[in-house]
């Protein structure tokens, strides 16, 4: 089939580049010059696994071009994904002006039947909104089809690929038998294609995302009371994950979610529901809770040091908010380094990924180290933030000797307490006891 895809995002670039992989022929569209150029290169503007390998194929082949020019690609597409940014506006909702204004271009350049796919994830009522501002200059008949997207960042392309189902809100039999011929071979092993209305498909996203959100706050407030209470959250994980119910996912305490999903997709559906006249009185909470998550260990870090952090070096591992990622967006690890700059420490990081990222934002205000052992040259305690695989077993007798102390924060829970408490190391986790170095 010929497809479209308007914006070259992470959403964007990922689903181009995935129906291209299935014999589909793509064209990409985004209004920078500069970032269409160097993907036409061959040049991945963010970093996913396994994404440059498709990527570079498929341009290869013939089947992903990359252009400026929105009219162009409509005329040659008979599918249009709008994979648009949404951000949230100061009061939390989703902006909505990107989409719509590509909507409205698009009523006023077709000249044959289109299908329009809302592939961007948007606030209950979007596709009503889009039909409407296509239909104030379109002379042709066309359909808008919700199609939210699921893709974990890390995890995108797989995700994609393979999905654990595909859910496409759609109320005309011609936007649907199109929606299905495209997604067959997706769908091949018989995860489902889940047909239902527009306004069921808006706001499956946010309710997925807000479900997930929400079970990862009740478990870092889980977290948080063990520690009052001399549990370990851990045994608590356990206990409650073998429980079919329930199940082991998402139960692993930290300090906090990030990314571009979670935060801005809990906004927009608590404020959605308020310009509805319902209070989301769990997303209140979920949302409170996880902006004091991010900086739940700057307490103990000031406990330790007597309440005085001037001075004191802290080598950082792990900016992004997730592993696998270069994504910065509402990392915990930047609301740790604001507190601990403000107190007068120096921090030291690393990241596999995404440090160029993040030197974009606070440029000098903190050092970057090439490896991860160089960032703990000298230190007074290790901040670990982000669970990158490369973390998970260091040479700790090495750390010994490059750092002044052996003091670890981990707000990924990455180590055995009691071993770490062996080697000599005070180690302090989320919701889990904190064991003093054994002499």
């Amino acid at each position: 089939m010929n497809i479209a895809v308007v914006g070259t995002g992470y959403v964007g670039l990922v689903t181009g580049t995935c129906l291209a992989e299935t014999g589909n022929h793509v064209v990409c569209v985004d209004i920078d010059q500069v970032k269409v150029a160097a993907m036409q290169r061959g040049e991945v503007p963010i970093y996913e696994p396994n994404l440059d390998t498709i990527f570079n194929r498929n341009i290869t082949a013939g089947r992903l071009e990359f252009t400026t020019e929105l009219n162009d690609a409509l005329h040659r597409s008979d599918i249009i994904f709008l994979a648009l940014p949404t951000p949230p506006d100061e009061d939390g909702s989703a902006d909505l002006s990107y989409v719509l204004g590509v909507a409205e271009e698009l009523g006023k350049i077709m000249t044959s039947y289109k299908v329009i796919v809302d592939k961007s994830t948007v606030p209950v009522g979007t596709a009503d909104k889009v039909r409407d501002a296509i239909a104030a200059n379109a002379t042709v008949d066309f359909d808008v089809v919700s199609n939210p997207e699921f893709l974990r960042e890390g995890f995108a392309v797989d995700d994609f690929m393979k999905p654990d189902r595909i859910v496409v809100g759609c109320s005309s039999e011609r936007g649907r038998q199109m929606m299905e011929e495209l997604y067959k071979p997706y769908v091949r092993q018989g995860n489902p294609l889940i047909f239902m209305d527009e306004r069921s498909a808006e706001l499956t996203k946010y309710a997925a995302n807000s479900f997930l959100a929400t079970k990862i706050t009740f478990m870092n407030e889980i977290a948080n009371f063990c520690e009052l209470v001399g549990a370990n959250v851990d045994m608590v994980r356990r206990g409650m994950g073998t429980d079919s119910r329930i199940g082991p996912r998402f139960l692993f305490p930290g300090i906090g979610y990030g990314g571009s999903c979670f935060p801005k997709d809990v906004q927009a559906l608590h404020k959605s529901g308020r310009e509805s006249g319902h209070d989301f009185r769990i997303l209140d909470s979920v949302m409170e809770v996880n902006e004091t998550q991010k900086t739940i260990l700057f307490a103990p870090m000031l406990s330790h040091f007597d309440g005085n952090l001037n001075g004191v070096k802290v080598a950082l591992w792990g900016l992004a908010f997730k592993p696998e990622t270069d994504d910065i967006r509402e990392a915990p690890a930047l609301y740790m380094i604001d507190n601990l700059l403000e107190a007068g420490a120096e921090v030291v990081a690393f990241d596999p990924e995404a440090m160029d990222n993040v030197k974009k934002r606070l440029g000098n205000r903190i050092q970057f180290a090439k490896r991860a052992m160089d960032a703990v040259q000298g230190a007074d305690c290790l901040l670990i933030c982000t669970e990158w695989a490369a973390f998970r077993t260091p040479d700790f007798e090495e750390l010994e000797r490059r750092m002044n102390a052996n003091v670890i924060f981990d707000g990924r829970n990455l180590y055995d307490t009691e071993k770490l408490a062996k080697l000599g190391w005070t180690y302090r986790s989320i919701g889990r006891p904190t064991l003093d170095a054994q002499p």
